[in-house]
C-alpha cells in the first residue's frame, strides 16, 4: 500500500497552536459503516455512547523532557529525552537541536550545575547522552520543559506556558512515562467523566508509554517497510476483566485514542496467560486490512498525513471514509492535530 494514499490538503491555519478550553472543542462524529458525518460538540459525548459502553483511556502522564542547555561557545541547545538508557537514569537516549552543536563528544551545559556529554550518534541522529548525575523526575519538574510537538510553535528556550504545563496533560494522568501525550485524552474534564458515569458508561485505564515513534513520519513508499518503535503497556487485570465482560455482554468498548486501540489489539493478540495485571511491549503497525479484534468505537483528533496515526484509523473507519471526514473538517474549520478538535468513529 502507497504511502502518498494517506496524503490530504491541511491549510496552516487548521493547526491548533493553542487549545480551547478543556472540555469545549467541536466533535465531528463518523459512522464507519455508511460514511456519515455529522457535527457535535464535546460536551454531547455522553448522550453519544451507550449506557453500558466501556471506555478505556490511557492514563500516562507526561515527563518534561525537553531541555535546553549550551554548548561551550554558550549557543542555545535543544536536547529532548527519549528514555533512559541505564538504571541510574544518568545515560539517555536523546534527539538534539541543532545536532551540529551536539556532536559525539560535545558537553552541554544546564540549569542548576547539570552537564552532559554527548557519547554517541546513532544513525537515525539519536544522540546517547551522560549527565553528572540522575535525571529524576523531580529534576525533570524543575527544570525540563513540555515537549510539545514540532507544528505547535513556542519560542525555544523560554518558560513553558502556564497553558502547556496544564493542557498537555490529561486530568487523570499519572505515571510519569511518556514523551507525548494521547491526545484524544485532552478534551476530558472531571465534569466529563462524571456525566459519562451518570450515563451509565463504564471507565476504564491503562498505560501506553507514548515514545517519540508518535512523531516518526513514514518516509518509505511502500508502508509495509515502516516499521514502529515498541512501546511499554500496562494493563491492569481489573480493566482485563471489565473488557472480557463487556464483550461477553456484547458491550461497546470505546477507545480514548490510537494508543489505547494500539494496546487493546496487541493485548488480544498475546497467548493467554496467567490472570493478574499484563505487561508487555508492542510495536504493533495498523494500517488498512487490519480485523479488530475488541474496539468498537474510537474517540481520536485528527492527525497529520501519511502518520502512522491517521493510517489506524483508515484502518478502522475506511480509508475513503476518513479522508471525506477530513476533508469536510477542513471545510467546517475543525482545528486540527494534538491541540485541535476531536472526532468520534462509530
Amino acid at each position: 500500500m502507497r504511502t502518498d494514499l494517506f496524503e490530504y490538503e491541511l491549510p496552516a491555519a487548521s493547526i491548533a497552536q493553542h487549545p480551547r478550553p478543556r472540555g469545549t472543542s467541536r466533535l465531528l462524529t463518523l459512522d464507519r459503516r455508511t460514511g456519515a458525518i455529522a457535527h457535535r460538540s464535546f460536551a454531547e459525548l455522553p448522550e453519544l455512547l451507550d449506557p453500558g459502553a466501556l471506555l478505556v483511556r490511557n492514563d500516562v502522564r507526561v515527563r518534561p523532557t525537553r531541555l535546553y542547555g549550551r554548548d561551550d561557545r554558550d549557543r542555545l541547545v535543544e536536547i529532548f529525552l527519549l528514555r533512559p538508557a541505564d538504571e541510574e537514569r544518568r545515560r539517555w537516549l536523546a534527539l538534539a537541536k541543532p545536532g551540529r552543536r551536539a556532536k559525539a563528544g560535545r558537553t552541554i551545559r544546564f540549569e542548576v550545575g547539570l552537564a552532559a556529554t554527548i557519547l554517541a550518534v546513532d544513525e537515525e541522529a539519536r544522540r546517547v547522552v551522560d549527565f553528572d548525575r540522575p535525571i529524576t523526575d523531580e529534576l525533570l519538574e524543575e527544570i525540563g520543559h513540555v515537549p510539545l510537538p514540532p507544528y505547535i510553535r513556542r519560542p525555544p528556550g523560554l518558560p513553558d506556558e502556564t497553558e502547556d504545563r496544564e493542557r498537555y496533560q490529561t486530568v487523570y494522568a499519572r505515571e510519569p512515562l511518556a514523551v507525548a501525550a494521547p491526545t484524544a485524552g485532552l478534551h476530558f474534564t472531571d465534569e466529563a467523566l462524571l456525566g459519562l458515569e451518570a450515563r451509565g458508561v463504564e471507565i476504564a485505564d491503562l498505560t501506553l508509554a507514548v515514545g517519540a515513534g508518535t512523531f516518526k513520519p513514514v518516509t518509505v513508499e511502500d508502508v509495509a517497510r515502516h516499521r514502529l518503535e515498541a512501546e511499554e503497556v500496562f494493563i491492569p487485570a481489573e480493566t482485563i476483566a471489565a473488557i472480557r465482560t463487556a464483550r461477553d455482554e456484547k458491550r461497546r468498548v470505546v477507545a480514548v485514542g490510537t494508543t489505547v486501540t494500539r494496546a487493546l489489539e496487541a493485548w488480544i493478540r498475546r497467548p493467554p496467560g496467567e490472570p493478574g495485571d499484563v505487561r508487555f511491549s508492542t510495536d504493533l503497525f495498523i494500517t488498512p486490512g487490519f480485523e479488530f479484534g475488541v474496539v468498537d468505537a474510537l474517540l481520536t483528533n485528527f492527525h497529520l498525513p501519511r502518520s502512522t496515526l491517521l493510517m489506524l484509523v483508515c484502518a478502522f473507519a475506511g480509508r475513503e471514509n476518513v479522508l471525506a471526514a477530513y476533508a469536510e473538517a477542513v471545510r467546517r474549520e475543525y482545528l486540527f492535530y494534538s491541540y485541535g478538535d476531536a472526532m468520534l468513529v462509530s
